[in-house]
């Protein structure tokens, strides 16, 4: 494929893709369609029976493609319990063709296949400011799950050089701010704060001037924050399965939709599309070879912008994160099922019913467990509060409540947080 370094428009755009007129792109987006739909198909036992009555080469349009069912992140987890490690769903087994296999919350199983930027990540980044010449310091995890393996292989398609420092360990990360000066940050927003205070605090200067961030929201104050401590930060929104579904431009108009996939907005719960503008689903199909997820509900909720973006990009512009589909939030990057929740309270009697409550004071993620408890003292307390870490891998705070004085409206996990 043509990059930003080689066509027209050097400097602006990563490919030539990204101006295409619409109708191009959603033409050669559906040309190939047929064929992946056929790989899944023969390739894939779940798609074999799923789509066992489907017909590839009809599936030409967005009309067709809203006639197939939607797989939902909660179907996966449990056709991946039933039939380990990937539910059907990949098209190869251990070897050559699969690089990798992550664990994300769930569990659920990712495959990656072998291919530069396999997950799409260095559109985000090129968007972001990132260029050859570059050290990234890459805060996102590297042990289980995809994130850290996806944002370095971006950046290694744009020439960047990476510095793995995944999560924690702050001190030794300042360490390295110091002795190495990357000049560009990847990560969630809350952790940059930590290292912009923690470097302050050590009288280390902040080298980075540009970021990209994920995982979290980060609205305009918080941008504005990083902008007053001399950092450039754009927003991307992708998933373990996926990759890289949309990301921000210097426009700062919603989210540019990525080029490698196909992503429809669909009525919770329902199959089909939404009218434009109205909140749905995010719906993402893939032409990955190695995972290919036709009709993918991700569970987030996002909405379709009308109009072209002012930065020329020309693909179409979503919101953003505007919450989940059901219960299953994102708490500092990581998803938190109700059924985690569920395994917390399971593994100590005392406890009758459990909430989980997040909230985000000063724009920064914190879980309260509400556990009812008849009684209760700091011994049962610190022990909840290691299985919440264990079984979610994320700190949390355990708070007692009467018993009956939780509310009956079904809810496991209560999303209190507020973006201004």
């Amino acid at each position: 494929m043509e990059t930003a370094m080689t066509q027209g428009n050097r400097g602006r755009y990563y490919d030539e893709r990204e101006t295409w007129d619409p109708q191009r792109r959603e033409s050669d987006l559906f040309a190939r369609l047929p064929a992946q739909i056929a790989h899944a198909k023969a390739h894939a036992p779940v798609y074999a029976k799923l789509l066992a009555h489907v017909d590839p080469q009809a599936i030409t349009s967005r009309a067709a493609l809203a006639q197939l069912p939607v797989v939902r992140k909660s179907e996966l987890l449990e056709l991946q319990k039933q039939a380990r490690p990937f539910g059907g769903f990949a098209t190869v087994g251990w070897g050559r063709d699969m690089l990798r296999v992550f664990s994300s919350p769930g569990p659920i199983y990712e495959p990656e296949g072998r291919g530069e930027d396999a997950y799409g990540q260095a559109r985000a980044l090129f968007a972001a400011g990132f260029a050859e010449g570059d050290l990234v310091h890459n805060t996102f995890s590297y042990h289980l799950t995809p994130a850290g393996v996806m944002i370095e292989s971006g950046a290694h398609a744009l020439g960047c050089t990476v510095f793995p420092g995944g999560v924690g360990q702050t001190e030794l990360q300042v360490q390295a701010i110091a002795d190495l000066k990357p000049t560009a940050y990847a990560g969630t927003p809350s952790f940059l704060r930590i290292l912009i205070q923690k470097c302050r605090e050590a009288g280390v200067e902040m080298s980075f001037r540009k970021a990209l961030v994920s995982g979290e929201a980060c609205p305009p104050a918080l941008q504005r924050e990083f902008a007053e401590a001399g950092i450039d930060v754009y927003q991307s929104y992708g998933t373990a399965d996926v990759g890289l579904i949309a990301y921000e431009t210097w426009a700062r108009e919603g989210l540019v939709l990525a080029e490698h996939i196909i992503v429809e907005i669909v009525r919770p719960g329902g199959t089909e599309p939404v009218p434009e503008g109205e909140v749905g689903e995010v719906v993402v199909t893939t032409f990955n070879p190695v995972y290919p997820l036709i009709r993918f509900g991700t569970g987030d909720l996002s909405a379709i912008l009308p109009g072209i973006s002012p930065c020329g990009r020309t693909n179409t512009r979503i919101r953003g994160w505007l919450g989940r589909a059901d219960q299953t939030t994102k708490v500092k990057g990581m998803f938190v099922h109700p059924s985690q929740v569920l395994a917390v309270a399971s593994r100590h009697p005392e406890v009758r019913r459990a909430r989980l409550v997040v909230e985000n004071p000063n724009l920064s993620d914190v879980m309260i467990l509400e556990c009812e408890v008849a009684g209760g003292d700091e011994g049962l307390r610190l022990a909840i509060e290691t299985t919440l870490r264990e079984i979610t891998k994320l700190r949390g705070e355990v708070r007692f409540v009467p018993p009956g004085s939780l509310p009956n409206d079904g809810k496991v996990i209560d999303d209190r947080r507020k973006y201004d």
